[in-house]
């Protein structure tokens, strides 16, 4: 795992006497493997035109990027969607704000043992992610699709104990998210981040035997410290990213499996 890396205590001071991140400071932000990180190498290069110098600083997990951006060791971080930071803020106590959003990367159902859901046998193992939001993001993409029910009163942090229909029995294995790809030998199905099935080899739109809708409520987000949401480098960050050069490359590389979602919070 690259852990973060502190800033210099020259650089904590010149942010800390000028309220704001200086045109000569790299801003660092965290994002993580797959789409979030290939997809900010090319605002990089778009916000290097508009004078923002940006470090990108790749994280291997879900939860680490967060802390060090509410420690003060990212300016930014690109990996998460709302579900996620209102459930880490609310566990955690953070101070953190969503200034854009970015990119939809929409959760699929891989299987190297059938080509269909209908084709999972009684008491069927599937894998899903073990952190609320995207395990609950998974149980909504198999209701989606007909496999099982669950409680609408959990809203959308819902978890197996929420399961009110479960015709087929099926066990869900609860792992560590970037261990899903792993797990498709093993298992009879998973539910992956497109991230993650990137980064395994796996096209969301050729190779998933189920896919979450156009409508998620999933959509990724850039988050800085609410403190700091209105400094002017945050404004740039955000145009940066929402530059139709940006849109091209999306659009062009992960034709259809990772989907541009350019709009300001409201």
């Amino acid at each position: 795992m690259r852990f973060f890396l502190k800033l210099t205590a020259a650089a904590v001071l010149a942010s800390a006497l000028t309220g704001q991140a200086l045109a000569n400071d790299a801003i660092k932000i965290g994002v993580t493997p797959g789409a979030h990180e290939e997809v900010m190498e090319e605002v990089v290069k778009v916000a290097a035109t508009k004078g923002l110098d940006i470090e990108l600083v790749s994280f291997s997990d879900y939860v680490i990027p967060n802390q060090a951006l509410d420690d003060g060791d990212l300016d930014a971080n690109s990996f998460q969607h709302v579900p996620y930071l209102d459930n880490q803020i609310k566990d955690r106590g953070y101070e953190l704000s969503v200034v854009g959003y970015n990119i939809l990367t929409p959760m699929g159902i891989y299987s190297n043992k059938i080509k269909s859901l209908d084709d999972l046998a009684e008491g069927a193992e599937v894998g899903i992610p073990n952190d609320p939001t995207n395990g609950g993001r998974a149980l909504l993409v198999l209701q989606s699709h007909g496999l099982i029910k669950v409680d609408p009163a959990a809203g959308l942090v819902v978890s197996p104990l929420d399961i009110i229909e479960n015709p087929k029995n099926i066990s869900f294995v609860e792992l560590d998210a970037a261990q899903l790809p792993r797990s498709l030998d093993d298992l009879d199905a998973s539910a992956i981040n497109t991230n993650y099935a990137l980064e395994a080899g796996l096209n969301p739109i050729k190779d998933s035997i189920a896919i979450e809708g156009n409508d998620s409520p999933y959509a990724n987000v850039i988050v800085t410290q609410t403190a700091r949401k209105d400094e002017p480098w945050v404004k740039t960050l955000v145009e940066a990213y929402h530059d139709d050069a940006v849109r091209k490359f999306i659009e062009t590389k992960y034709e259809g499996s990772v989907l541009p979602v350019f709009k300001l919070p409201e």
